[in-house]
Protein backbone atom coordinates (compact mmCIF):
# COMPACT_ATOMS: atom_id res chain seq x y z
CA UNK A 1 0.00 0.00 0.00
CA UNK A 2 0.99 3.39 -1.27
CA UNK A 3 2.22 5.89 1.58
CA UNK A 4 1.37 9.26 1.55
CA UNK A 5 4.15 11.70 0.91
CA UNK A 6 4.20 15.33 0.29
CA UNK A 7 6.86 17.43 -1.90
CA UNK A 8 8.54 20.47 0.02
CA UNK A 9 7.00 22.84 -2.15
CA UNK A 10 3.47 20.94 -1.53
CA UNK A 11 4.43 20.96 2.30
CA UNK A 12 5.54 24.61 2.04
CA UNK A 13 2.00 25.62 1.05
CA UNK A 14 -0.23 23.22 3.16
CA UNK A 15 1.74 24.73 6.26
CA UNK A 16 2.58 28.00 5.79
CA UNK A 17 5.89 27.32 6.14
CA UNK A 18 8.53 28.78 3.50
CA UNK A 19 10.22 26.16 1.54
CA UNK A 20 13.38 28.03 2.72
CA UNK A 21 12.86 27.32 5.89
CA UNK A 22 12.08 23.76 4.99
CA UNK A 23 15.42 23.00 3.46
CA UNK A 24 17.42 24.94 6.04
CA UNK A 25 16.04 22.01 8.83
CA UNK A 26 17.22 19.52 6.32
CA UNK A 27 20.73 20.91 6.44
CA UNK A 28 21.10 21.44 10.20
CA UNK A 29 19.51 17.88 10.11
CA UNK A 30 16.47 18.87 12.43
CA UNK A 31 13.86 17.55 9.67
CA UNK A 32 15.21 15.50 7.08
CA UNK A 33 12.94 13.75 4.92
CA UNK A 34 12.19 10.35 5.28
CA UNK A 35 12.01 9.74 1.29
CA UNK A 36 13.85 10.88 -2.52
CA UNK A 37 12.19 11.03 -5.77
CA UNK A 38 14.74 8.91 -8.26
CA UNK A 39 15.58 12.41 -9.51
CA UNK A 40 16.66 13.00 -5.63
CA UNK A 41 13.71 15.34 -4.68
CA UNK A 42 12.50 15.37 -0.89
CA UNK A 43 9.43 13.82 0.11
CA UNK A 44 7.78 13.95 3.36
CA UNK A 45 5.90 11.13 5.14
CA UNK A 46 3.19 11.56 7.81
CA UNK A 47 6.20 10.85 10.79
CA UNK A 48 7.93 13.60 8.85
CA UNK A 49 5.10 15.63 9.56
CA UNK A 50 4.39 14.45 13.36
CA UNK A 51 8.23 16.11 14.08
CA UNK A 52 7.43 19.03 12.28
CA UNK A 53 4.72 19.54 14.31
CA UNK A 54 6.83 18.71 17.35
CA UNK A 55 9.35 21.33 16.40
CA UNK A 56 6.54 23.95 15.89
CA UNK A 57 5.66 23.86 18.95
CA UNK A 58 9.07 23.61 20.45
CA UNK A 59 9.70 27.13 18.60
CA UNK A 60 6.48 28.85 19.72
CA UNK A 61 7.66 27.61 23.42
CA UNK A 62 10.36 29.90 23.01
CA UNK A 63 13.36 26.98 22.19
CA UNK A 64 15.64 28.02 19.63
CA UNK A 65 16.38 25.18 16.87
CA UNK A 66 19.54 24.14 18.68
CA UNK A 67 17.65 23.02 21.74
CA UNK A 68 14.20 22.20 20.03
CA UNK A 69 16.90 19.38 17.84
CA UNK A 70 18.67 18.21 21.22
CA UNK A 71 15.09 17.87 22.32
CA UNK A 72 13.71 15.86 19.84
CA UNK A 73 16.79 13.66 19.66
CA UNK A 74 16.63 12.90 23.41
CA UNK A 75 15.50 9.15 23.63
CA UNK A 76 13.09 10.10 26.31
CA UNK A 77 11.33 12.72 24.76
CA UNK A 78 7.65 12.63 25.45
CA UNK A 79 5.45 14.08 22.92
CA UNK A 80 2.55 14.19 24.92
CA UNK A 81 4.06 16.14 27.19
CA UNK A 82 5.07 18.38 24.92
CA UNK A 83 1.75 19.17 23.25
CA UNK A 84 0.13 19.62 27.26
CA UNK A 85 2.86 22.42 27.71
CA UNK A 86 2.01 24.05 24.22
CA UNK A 87 -1.76 24.13 24.84
CA UNK A 88 -1.08 25.39 28.48
CA UNK A 89 0.81 28.03 26.75
CA UNK A 90 -1.79 28.99 24.49
CA UNK A 91 -4.44 29.02 27.09
CA UNK A 92 -1.91 31.80 29.02
CA UNK A 93 -2.07 33.44 25.79
CA UNK A 94 -5.43 33.81 25.08
CA UNK A 95 -5.98 35.07 28.83
CA UNK A 96 -3.29 37.47 28.17
CA UNK A 97 -4.90 38.85 25.19
CA UNK A 98 -8.53 38.94 27.17
CA UNK A 99 -6.44 40.98 29.45
CA UNK A 100 -5.36 43.39 26.95
CA UNK A 101 -8.89 43.60 25.51
CA UNK A 102 -9.98 44.93 29.09
CA UNK A 103 -7.80 47.60 29.55
CA UNK A 104 -8.35 48.53 25.62
CA UNK A 105 -11.79 48.62 26.47
CA UNK A 106 -11.29 50.89 29.73
CA UNK A 107 -8.78 53.05 27.98
CA UNK A 108 -11.18 53.84 25.30
CA UNK A 109 -13.83 54.75 27.62
CA UNK A 110 -11.77 57.15 29.45
CA UNK A 111 -10.68 58.88 25.96
CA UNK A 112 -14.50 59.04 25.13
CA UNK A 113 -15.17 60.97 28.40
CA UNK A 114 -11.65 62.98 28.05
CA UNK A 115 -12.58 65.11 24.47
CA UNK A 116 -8.94 66.33 25.20
CA UNK A 117 -7.15 63.57 24.34
CA UNK A 118 -6.47 63.25 20.51
CA UNK A 119 -7.14 59.58 18.79
CA UNK A 120 -3.69 60.19 17.83
CA UNK A 121 -2.65 59.59 21.41
CA UNK A 122 -5.33 56.72 21.83
CA UNK A 123 -4.30 54.96 18.34
CA UNK A 124 -0.50 55.23 19.52
CA UNK A 125 -1.34 53.78 22.94
CA UNK A 126 -3.46 50.86 21.66
CA UNK A 127 -0.69 50.14 19.27
CA UNK A 128 2.07 50.11 21.38
CA UNK A 129 0.16 47.99 24.10
CA UNK A 130 -1.17 45.48 21.56
CA UNK A 131 2.83 45.58 20.01
CA UNK A 132 4.45 45.19 23.54
CA UNK A 133 2.05 42.37 24.29
CA UNK A 134 3.21 40.26 21.41
CA UNK A 135 6.94 40.29 22.05
CA UNK A 136 6.68 38.98 25.26
CA UNK A 137 5.08 35.80 26.69
CA UNK A 138 2.72 36.23 29.53
CA UNK A 139 5.16 34.96 31.83
CA UNK A 140 7.85 37.26 30.49
CA UNK A 141 5.39 40.18 31.27
CA UNK A 142 4.50 38.79 34.37
CA UNK A 143 8.55 39.19 35.17
CA UNK A 144 8.48 42.52 34.25
CA UNK A 145 5.47 43.66 36.05
CA UNK A 146 6.64 42.00 39.04
CA UNK A 147 10.73 43.91 38.48
CA UNK A 148 9.15 47.28 37.96
CA UNK A 149 7.35 46.91 41.36
CA UNK A 150 10.85 46.01 43.09
CA UNK A 151 12.39 48.73 41.28
CA UNK A 152 9.73 51.47 42.22
CA UNK A 153 8.88 54.54 39.79
CA UNK A 154 11.77 56.66 41.11
CA UNK A 155 14.03 53.96 40.23
CA UNK A 156 12.73 53.70 36.69
CA UNK A 157 12.69 57.26 35.91
CA UNK A 158 16.72 57.59 37.02
CA UNK A 159 17.46 54.76 34.97
CA UNK A 160 15.88 56.15 31.98
CA UNK A 161 17.82 59.52 32.36
CA UNK A 162 21.09 56.69 32.50
CA UNK A 163 19.99 55.39 29.39
CA UNK A 164 19.08 58.46 27.31
CA UNK A 165 22.92 59.69 28.97
CA UNK A 166 24.19 56.36 28.42
CA UNK A 167 23.34 56.34 24.36
CA UNK A 168 24.19 59.19 23.87
CA UNK A 169 28.23 58.67 25.35
CA UNK A 170 27.96 55.63 23.22
CA UNK A 171 26.93 57.36 19.76
CA UNK A 172 29.82 59.99 20.47
CA UNK A 173 32.66 57.05 20.49
CA UNK A 174 30.71 55.09 17.84
CA UNK A 175 30.55 58.74 15.88
CA UNK A 176 34.91 59.32 16.81
CA UNK A 177 35.32 55.88 14.88
CA UNK A 178 36.27 54.35 18.44
CA UNK A 179 37.42 50.96 18.23
CA UNK A 180 34.77 48.90 19.99
CA UNK A 181 37.57 47.39 22.11
CA UNK A 182 39.32 50.52 23.44
CA UNK A 183 38.56 50.69 27.35
CA UNK A 184 36.44 53.82 27.33
CA UNK A 185 33.88 51.66 25.29
CA UNK A 186 34.93 48.78 27.16
CA UNK A 187 32.93 51.21 30.30
CA UNK A 188 30.02 52.24 28.09
CA UNK A 189 29.30 48.30 27.14
CA UNK A 190 29.74 47.30 30.98
CA UNK A 191 27.31 50.04 32.15
CA UNK A 192 24.88 48.94 29.06
CA UNK A 193 25.03 45.61 30.25
CA UNK A 194 24.09 46.22 33.58
CA UNK A 195 21.09 48.64 32.67
CA UNK A 196 19.47 45.89 30.92
CA UNK A 197 20.16 43.56 33.33
CA UNK A 198 18.30 45.96 35.21
CA UNK A 199 15.28 46.00 33.44
CA UNK A 200 15.24 42.23 32.70
CA UNK A 201 16.85 40.61 35.58
CA UNK A 202 19.08 38.80 33.71
CA UNK A 203 16.66 36.70 32.20
CA UNK A 204 18.18 36.20 28.73
CA UNK A 205 14.49 35.62 26.99
CA UNK A 206 13.59 38.96 28.02
CA UNK A 207 16.88 40.29 27.06
CA UNK A 208 16.23 38.74 23.28
CA UNK A 209 12.28 40.10 23.35
CA UNK A 210 13.60 43.33 23.85
CA UNK A 211 16.14 43.87 21.31
CA UNK A 212 13.86 42.41 18.52
CA UNK A 213 11.22 44.67 19.96
CA UNK A 214 13.59 47.35 19.07
CA UNK A 215 15.23 45.67 15.98
CA UNK A 216 11.67 45.61 14.30
CA UNK A 217 9.53 47.79 16.08
CA UNK A 218 11.79 50.62 16.46
CA UNK A 219 10.03 53.42 14.77
CA UNK A 220 6.72 53.10 16.46
CA UNK A 221 8.42 53.31 19.96
CA UNK A 222 10.90 56.55 18.95
CA UNK A 223 7.84 58.11 17.87
CA UNK A 224 5.69 57.22 21.12
CA UNK A 225 8.77 57.75 23.77
CA UNK A 226 11.50 60.46 23.71
CA UNK A 227 14.32 59.44 20.55
CA UNK A 228 16.81 59.82 23.68
CA UNK A 229 16.22 56.64 24.00
CA UNK A 230 15.95 55.26 20.99
CA UNK A 231 19.38 52.86 20.83
CA UNK A 232 18.99 50.75 17.45
CA UNK A 233 21.75 53.31 16.04
CA UNK A 234 24.12 52.03 18.20
CA UNK A 235 23.04 48.59 19.23
CA UNK A 236 25.86 46.96 16.68
CA UNK A 237 28.61 48.73 17.99
CA UNK A 238 27.95 48.15 21.66
CA UNK A 239 27.05 44.54 20.64
CA UNK A 240 30.60 44.45 18.58
CA UNK A 241 31.88 45.70 22.06
CA UNK A 242 30.13 43.05 24.06
CA UNK A 243 32.28 40.88 21.78
CA UNK A 244 35.61 42.07 22.16
CA UNK A 245 35.12 41.65 25.98
CA UNK A 246 34.46 38.09 25.47
CA UNK A 247 37.06 37.84 23.00
CA UNK A 248 35.08 37.38 20.10
CA UNK A 249 36.03 39.54 16.83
Amino acid sequence: MRRETWKVGELARRTGLTVRALHHYDEIGLLRPSLHTGSGHRLYTADDLARLQRIMSLRQLGLPLGKVRECLDQPGFAPVALLRQHVTRLRDRIAAEKRLCDRLEAIAASFEAAEEVSADTFIRTIQEMTMIESYYTPEQLDQIRKRGEDLGPETIRQSQDDWAELIAEVRVEMDRGTDPADPRVQDLARRWKTLVEAFTGGDPGITASLGRLWKEQGETLAAAHDARYDPRGVMDYIGRAMGAANGNT
